[in-house]
C-alpha cells in the first residue's frame, strides 16, 4: 500500500523521452542550444528532475516540500535500488515520504522537483535486506550496476545521482578542517560544521576515459586495455583520475603514455557519464596516437589489443573469439561502438 501508483519514472514518460532530442537544462526547463551535444546520452545522465538548486538552501521552502502530501521517495538498500516488476518492464519503486521515514528517519535526501511534486530519496543500512521485512511485496534491490542493465536510463539517472549523494554522507560525516561531527542542510546536498562553519559539498571525481586509435597503417584501428581482476576475455578502453593542476587533454596524455607507452596527438570529446561508484564524471575522449607500438604497464593493464573497426564491432555483438566488449551501460562499450560505426 505504500507504493505509489505514479512516480516520476511512470507518468515522465513522454518527458523522459524528448531529452536526447531536444535538451535538457536539469533545471525544470530547455536548452535548445544543449541539441547536438546532448544527442548521444549515456546511462546514469538524463535525471528528468528539476535539481532546484537555488531553492534547496531555504529551509522554510524545504519544510514545504518535506510536509506536501505529494512528496515521494525512492528506496536504497546500502547503494542498492529497490526495483518492482511491471507491465513495462523493471521499474524504481516509488513510497510515500511520509512511510519512508516512518521506516527510515533521519536518512533521507532531497532529489528534486519532478513538476510541482518534490521528490527524495531514503537508504537502509545493514545487512538485512528489507524486502524480506519492511518493503516485502513492493520490489526486489539490486547492486547499481545491474540495475543500470535493466532500469529505463532516467530511472538509473535518478538512483545513481541518490546512491553518491548517500556515499559521500556515509563517508564525510566529520569536518576535514576541524574535526568536528558535521551536519546535513540543503536536503542532503551541503554539510556544515557547528565548531568552525566550513561547508562541504559532495565530492565529484573527474576521470578521462579514452578509446587510443592509430591512423597510420593500412587501416584505422583502435586500442583495448585489460586489467587482471576483471573477467576472463573483458577488455575495455584505458582511464585514469584527472590530478591537480592537469587539464583534461593532458591527463589523456599522461594516462595513455602510463598504461601503454604511447604519444596521444590528438583528443576529441566524445561524451560524459556520471558513474556513482561512488562518484566520478567519466569524460569521454577518442585519443589518435602517434604508433602502434602499444605496451602494457603490466601495473594497471596486463595485456593490450588493437583492433580494426571490423574486429570491434564483433567484440560488441559478442561474437569475438577472445575479447568480450565491457557491458553496454558503461561509457567505454559507447566509445568503442561510436568509432566502430565511423566507417
Amino acid at each position: 500500500m505504500w507504493l505509489l501508483p505514479s512516480g516520476p519514472d511512470q507518468v515522465g514518460e513522454a518527458f523522459a523521452r524528448t531529452i536526447s532530442e531536444r535538451g535538457y537544462d536539469g533545471c525544470g526547463g530547455w536548452n535548445q542550444a544543449l541539441q547536438g551535444r546532448m544527442a548521444h546520452q549515456n546511462i546514469f545522465a538524463g535525471n528528468p528532475l528539476d535539481r532546484a538548486g537555488d531553492l534547496r538552501n531555504d529551509p522554510e521552502w524545504l519544510a514545504a516540500q518535506e510536509a506536501n502530501p505529494e512528496a515521494q521517495a525512492l528506496v536504497l538498500w546500502e547503494g542498492r535500488p529497490l526495483v518492482e516488476e511491471t507491465a513495462d518492464g523493471p521499474r524504481l519503486a516509488w513510497l510515500s515520504l511520509k512511510h519512508a521515514r516512518d521506516m527510515v528517519p533521519d536518512r533521507d535526501v532531497f532529489l528534486g522537483l519532478w513538476k510541482a511534486a518534490p521528490v527524495f530519496a531514503i537508504e537502509f543500512e545493514g545487512s538485512i535486506d528489507p524486502a524480506e521485512g519492511p518493503v516485502r511485496g513492493l520490489g526486489a534491490f539490486h547492486e547499481m550496476r545491474g540495475a543500470a542493465a535493466i532500469l529505463p536510463a532516467q530511472d538509473a539517472a535518478m538512483a545513481g545521482g541518490a546512491k553518491s549523494l548517500f556515499d559521500w554522507r556515509r563517508k564525510h560525516g566529520f569536518c576535514a578542517n576541524c574535526g568536528t561531527l558535521s551536519e546535513t542542510i540543503s536536503g542532503g546536498w551541503k554539510r556544515r560544521c557547528p565548531a568552525c562553519g566550513t561547508e562541504h559539498f559532495p565530492r565529484v571525481d573527474p576521470v578521462t576515459i579514452m578509446l587510443p586509435v592509430y591512423k597510420g597503417g593500412p587501416e584505422p584501428i583502435c586500442l583495448l586495455g585489460r586489467q587482471a581482476a576483471w573477467p576472463v576475455g573483458r577488455m575495455s578502453a584505458l582511464a585514469g583520475f584527472l590530478e591537480p593542476g592537469e587539464s583534461i587533454e593532458e591527463a589523456c596524455a599522461r594516462e595513455v603514455k602510463e598504461e601503454a607507452g604511447l604519444t596521444v596527438v590528438d583528443a576529441v570529446y566524445h561524451s560524459s557519464q556520471p558513474w556513482p561508484f561512488p562518484s566520478q564524471l567519466m569524460i569521454g575522449l577518442i585519443a589518435e596516437v602517434s604508433d602502434d607500438q602499444a605496451r602494457p604497464d603490466q601495473t594497471e593493464l596486463e595485456s593490450v589489443a588493437w583492433l580494426t573497426r571490423a574486429e570491434a564491432r564483433a567484440v560488441l555483438a559478442g561474437v569475438h573469439p577472445t575479447i568480450q566488449a565491457p557491458p553496454p551501460f558503461a561509457i567505454a562499450h559507447s566509445l568503442i561502438k561510436a568509432w566502430a560505426e565511423e566507417g
